[in-house]
């Protein structure tokens, strides 16, 4: 999708406009958030005038929903592949910004920013399930164009659900930086459908996280050595499981033979119960290790037949 054919007279006013409002702060605010109640859309709600949040729309009547909210654009911060066909059926343009669960990356937030500013009508943003990504995604948009402080930012998440598990989503709205006008201007295409990571980058943070947990594993499970305070042995084991659950909906993954999606399916089960437990806090090793290792041996049965 390529941003310059906006004609050039009102995108040169929407950069004076963007260049102003970035240099002197002096954006409205706009920080009613209101729940919708809806049967197609989960946690639907209108965070600003024209900015609403929710779940991965799936069939005609959740798009057809969205439309009738005014939405001319949806973006998506999902990594799955999101139903472009369905969309523009319904009039709506689509904008694939894709980001883990670790934080939005500086680069995103300029797109994220960029999308919002240059786009006429509503705009609907999403995540899966539209409780964590999703929501933080919204929340760096409106602290840029809505006028939303740090603490309105952070209050939005936690209205909208999303879990202090992901504290890297939390830091994303606290250390919000508004994008320059220059870091705007040189963001000339934006992806309808994104390159989205491989299963091999999705084994490489998985092994990543597993180093990680054997760090906390030595250390009696009370932190993990070398690294911050907010990344705990719960954090960790979170984002193993999310990490499952990604490989899990990766069009990849469909391709596969029912016993591969099977083993998968019992891995991401073994990491939920994991971070579960290590949610309780209770420090009981035997329990914490036992736990750890039933990961590992739904990892080792589909290496053993599928790896390679």
């Amino acid at each position: 999708m390529n941003v310059k054919r906006i004609p050039l007279l009102l995108f040169m006013v929407i950069v004076e406009s963007i260049a102003w409002s970035l240099a002197s702060g002096a954006v409205p605010s706009d920080s009613q958030v209101t729940p919708l109640a809806s049967t197609n859309i989960h946690n639907l709600f209108r965070a600003a005038t024209n900015i609403f949040s929710g779940d991965s729309p799936e069939g005609q009547a959740a798009f057809a929903e969205i439309a009738r909210l005014g939405v001319k654009t949806i973006i998506s911060v999902d990594g799955g592949k999101p139903d472009v066909e369905t969309a523009r059926k319904f009039g709506l343009r689509y904008f694939h910004l894709p980001f883990g669960y670790d934080g939005v990356p500086t680069n995103r937030v300029d797109e994220l920013v960029k999308a919002a500013l240059t786009q006429a009508g509503a705009i609907y943003v999403h995540c899966h399930h539209g409780l964590h990504r999703g929501p933080a995604a919204v929340a760096v948009i409106c602290e840029a164009t809505a006028g939303w402080t740090t603490n309105q930012a952070v209050a939005w998440l936690k209205q909208a659900g999303t879990s202090p598990d992901y504290p890297g989503l939390y830091r994303s709205a606290v250390e919000f930086r508004r994008p320059t006008a220059e870091a705007l201007e040189r963001i000339a295409n934006l992806p309808e459908v994104a390159k989205t990571s491989s299963v091999i980058d999705t084994m490489v943070a998985i092994d990543e996280e597993f180093d990680r947990l054997k760090a906390a594993q030595k250390a009696g499970w009370s932190k993990i050595p070398d690294q911050p305070a907010l990344i705990t042995p719960e954090h960790s084991a979170t984002m193993l499981w999310e990490h499952f659950r990604e490989m899990e909906r990766a069009d990849a993954t469909a391709k596969h033979p029912d016993d591969y999606r099977g083993k998968l399916t019992d891995a991401v089960k073994s990491a939920d119960q994991f971070r579960r437990l290590l949610r309780e806090k209770k420090l009981d090793v035997a329990a914490n290790d036992a736990a750890m290792q039933s990961v590992g041996r739904s990892c080792t049965a589909c290496h053993k037949q599928y790896r390679n």
